[in-house]
């Protein structure tokens, strides 16, 4: 498959790539357990742990707590998305 396949939209074109880009902004993080952490990406390292800011808790969608500062260990990470602004 050559790089032709795709269309060059500027964006990034490794995982590695995506998360360097989205350092210190908005995302979501989906736990296996089903809850998401949302707020902004303030570093992650080599095993997915991500450290976070301004970060709330939703369980069932539903705002359950807000903790400022958060830490996530990386082996309870099912995915990471960007999040839209506020």
């Amino acid at each position: 498959m050559s790089d032709d396949a795709a269309p060059d939209t500027g964006a990034a074109k490794t995982p590695a790539d995506f998360l360097k880009s989205i350092r210190g902004k908005p995302v979501v993080v989906k736990l296996n357990s089903g809850v998401d952490y949302r707020g902004i990406l303030a570093c992650l390292d080599g095993y997915m742990n991500i450290a976070m800011e301004q970060t709330e808790e939703y369980v069932n969608g539903q705002l359950k707590n807000k903790y400022g500062d958060a830490f996530i260990r990386g082996n309870n990470v099912l995915y990471i998305s960007t999040a839209k602004d506020k």
